[in-house]
């Protein structure tokens, strides 16, 4: 891999040591592709190409020839993750059939960096059914509030620049999901997720206890917080005994007997053989170099006993250089000048990254010091490497190099802010050559304890303590179900279109918002199909409808899906009901042909009632069969166990139904009820409430973020133009509904086209992205990390005229 594309970059070493270890049968490290002219064709080079079953001819055409940077990502989030599950599936049943005798092979944990991957991960770790861990590093908040605090931009500048509201709001969906969450030091719990409403160390610490003395937590979870510092390979290190005098080399060869880079440092100083105290950071305000000077400069006891090397990255001008970079270093230039410290302080203009090793041991082999004195550290990895290579420390006290000093106490911490502090701190570890000499050995004794292979022993652990989470149907396989039967063809299985269509019309929101208030009467005018839908739209004699069990699954009563040439999924989200027949049946009579010849399969998933495939804005999934002997439908009991983790039940309804008292209290006049719970619309893995004025409701954001501080792991939908709230599963949605119908039956998420409606659930935006084509229409979506905007996977369309036309662009129709 190419380290560095972005400011920002992962390290891969935990993948290769994990794989190393015993226990641990295989590790997938997936990334994205770098396909550009302007770096090597190797990088765009996949190791497995990442395409769906079945579909030879797919390629990120839009954007394959350049490279996007990592705030641009956003729109293609739900993409990676469509390609990822493919990759998953296949090879959970490839490693299956090679040592478990055929039976699949599902991940024991899902791991995401950064908060894309997080993002994606928890995507994936809802759609599999898989453990999620979570790795921050650098966090949205505190990143937000570092450039706010430096008050060169405003919060719409910083967002338009670096997406950091949609970074946030990937890191919270990450809390919502993961088991664990996996930091270098306790400042990155304490001072940087504690920023966020998903996360309060003090709740943490009070539902563990309360766990732990099987106490009831009222639906309340905290992802579990652990330490564990990156490893480092230190094989290749060796560190070397002696000093300046002491030649290195082959005496055969003088000329290679010292790196190039020494000489490229040395030549700065007027005496060589002084310690050299070492600073390796960018030219970056908050590494504080400025101050690192300035008490170099000002304490005279210092400069007579050492020199000062500062590598600050690589630079061919001034002018060349960022604003930010060029005026640290021009303040450092200044400095040097000031205390006329020429001769004393090395700035070189370049380095290999394989020089950083001999920098380190040159450092060491003049009895020198290495300095981190920045302002903020969350880690500190140059400190483990300085002292792999002998070299003591100076760092500051606030972050990751107080965790490291503990293990190593290898050097002195200091208040960056304190110059005095800084000098004296140097002065001390250069004058005393028995501390000094104590400072190198305990640094070289205790630095196995960040090796990968310690890392990998306490990350495995943790991840043994883990409740396996996977498919349940999987656990009830006893045969060869390596091709099962897919549920049915929705309403192709049912001769009246219009009819059953009518069944999640009836005792839905009519136009003016109202929520069934005569249901009972409405019962009275249907038949005993259309009752016993309502019946179980309300809780009652759910099972009389069915279950999905696995005799009938290999009975065949069930036709296969995944074998139509595409599939319909209306996803119509019209403010009324007439409005939303009136298109789909449009939808349909644009595929009549196609219907007709059984190349085409429907998938209903719709914001109202529960009657449809995907329904309760996809907390409940059922098909529909002629074949069943308990009625038409079939409820998918599995989805639930699927969807369930984290849900808070009646703990999580009793906060709800008192929000909803609470804004009645505040914006109620007359003692109306603008929020209610509507008990004959609520499922087990759904609540619903009927919103009379959805002018006087929060956005569904604050709802979301009160939940959250609360520690509820839920998903908030407004639907209905904001007349009815669902609140489900975190790992529930419409767009998930349709990745399980993927991992349980195997429907391919590339040959799926969704129709959108104009006025779209809260939820929408995870319709819009993925492998699926979709078609918005006759709407005006806000597609800004969304999609991208060169996307061939979305079209506009009128419902009265082109929706065949909107077809064709997709590439699912012929002319």
């Amino acid at each position: 891999m190419e380290l560095g594309r972005d400011s920002d970059t992962v390290r891969c070493g935990t993948c290769t040591a994990l794989g190393s270890m015993p226990g641990v049968y295989r590790v997938d490290l997936l990334t994205r592709q770098v396909s550009s002219p302007d770096v090597d064709w190797s990088y765009g080079e996949p190791t497995e190409m990442l395409t769906p079953r079945d579909s030879e001819d797919y390629s990120m055409r839009w954007e394959r020839d350049k490279y996007i940077p990592k705030e641009l990502l956003w729109p293609h989030i739900a993409e990676f993750v469509d390609g990822a599950m493919n990759h998953i599936m296949q090879m959970s049943s490839v490693l299956g059939e090679q040592v478990r005798g055929g039976k699949p092979i599902w991940p024991s944990a899902i791991h995401g960096h950064y908060a894309d991957a997080g993002d994606a991960a928890a995507l994936l770790s809802g759609a599999l059914n898989v453990p999620m861990i979570l790795t921050g590093h650098s966090l949205g908040r505190d990143k937000l509030e570092q450039l706010l605090k430096q008050g060169r931009l405003s919060k719409e500048e910083i967002n338009s620049t670096y997406k950091i509201m949609r970074r946030i709001e990937g890191e919270e969906l990450s809390l919502d999901v993961s088991e664990m969450v996996i930091t270098s030091t306790r400042q990155e719990i304490d001072e940087q997720w504690r920023l966020y409403d998903g996360f309060d160390p003090i709740l943490e610490r009070k539902l563990r206890a309360r766990i732990k003395r099987n106490v009831s937590c009222y639906g309340r979870f905290m992802p579990r917080m652990v330490k564990i510092p990156p490893g480092m390979e230190f094989n290749h290190i060796v560190p070397h005994d002696g000093d300046m005098e002491d030649p290195d080399g082959n005496e055969e060869h003088p000329t290679s007997r010292d790196p190039p880079i020494w000489a490229e440092i040395m030549r700065f100083f007027s005496n060589s053989r002084k310690p050299m105290i070492l600073a390796l950071a960018r030219p970056d305000p908050k590494k504080n170099i400025t101050t690192l000077v300035k008490a170099f400069g000002e304490c005279r006891p210092l400069r007579d006993l050492a020199n000062l090397a500062l590598i600050m990255g690589n630079r061919d001008g001034i002018d060349e250089m960022s604003s930010t970079s060029s005026s640290v270093l021009l303040s450092v230039l200044k400095l040097i000048d000031k205390y006329d410290l020429y001769g004393q302080v090395a700035y070189p203009k370049h380095h290999k990254q394989s020089d950083v090793p001999d920098i380190y041991r040159l450092a060491a082999k003049s009895k020198g010091v290495f300095i981190n004195p920045a302002f903020i550290e969350p880690f500190g990895l140059t400190l483990i490497e300085a002292a792999a290579h002998g070299l003591p420390m100076v760092a500051t006290k606030n972050g990751g190099p107080v965790d490291i000093h503990r293990v190593l106490d290898n050097g002195l911490l200091v208040d960056p802010h304190d110059q005095q502090s800084i000098s004296e701190a140097l002065l001390k570890l250069v004058a005393d050559k028995q501390l000094w000499a104590k400072c190198r050995q305990n640094g070289l004794k205790n630095i196995h304890q960040f090796s990968w292979p310690e890392h990998c022993k306490t990350y495995l652990s943790r991840i043994t303590s883990f409740k396996p989470r996977h498919p349940q149907w999987q656990s009830d396989d006893t045969g060869d179900n390596s091709e099962p039967e897919s549920p049915s063809d929705s309403l192709r299985d049912i001769q009246d279109i219009s009819l059953n269509l009518r069944f999640s019309f009836d005792g839905g929101s009519g136009n003016d918002g109202s929520m069934n208030q005569e249901v009972s009467s409405s019962m009275d005018r249907k038949s005993k199909i259309e009752a016993a839908v309502l019946n179980w739209s309300k809780g009652k004699d759910s099972r009389k409808m069915g279950s999905l069990e696995k005799s009938e699954v290999n009975s065949g009563k069930f036709p296969a899906v995944r074998r139509r040439k595409f599939i319909v999924v209306i996803a119509l989200d019209f403010d009324g009901e007439k409005d939303t027949l009136e298109a789909t049946r449009r939808i349909q009579e644009a595929v009549e042909k196609e219907r007709a010849e059984g190349t085409v399969g429907f998938i209903l998933s719709t914001g109202l009632n529960p009657n449809d495939f995907v329904c309760n804005s996809g907390s409940d999934l059922y098909y529909t069969s002629v074949n069943s002997e308990d009625g038409p439908f079939v409820v998918d009991f599995y989805y639930h166990s699927h969807v369930e983790y984290r849900w808070g039940g009646e703990g999580l309804r009793k906060t709800l139904i008192r929000w909803a008292s609470s804004v009645n209290d505040k914006k109620s006049e007359n003692d109306e009820q603008i929020v209610t719970l509507a008990e004959h619309l609520s499922t087990d893995y759904c609540y619903t409430f009927a919103v009379k004025k959805p002018a006087a409701v929060p956005p569904v954001r604050e709802l979301r973020k009160l939940l959250r501080i609360q520690a509820l792991r839920c998903h908030v939908v407004y639907s209905q133009n904001g007349t009815r709230i669902n609140v489900i599963p975190v790992l529930a949605s419409r767009i998930q509904a349709l990745r399980y119908l993927f991992v349980r039956w195997g429907i391919d998420m590339a040959k799926m086209v969704v129709f959108v409606g104009e006025s779209g659930d809260t939820d929408y935006e995870g319709l819009l992205g993925g492998l699926h084509k979709s078609v918005v229409l006759e709407g005006s979506y806000p597609l800004t990390d969304v999609i991208s905007l060169e996307s061939n996977n979305v079209v506009h369309a009128r419902v009265d005229s082109d929706v065949r036309d909107a077809l064709k662009k997709l590439e699912l129709l012929e002319d």
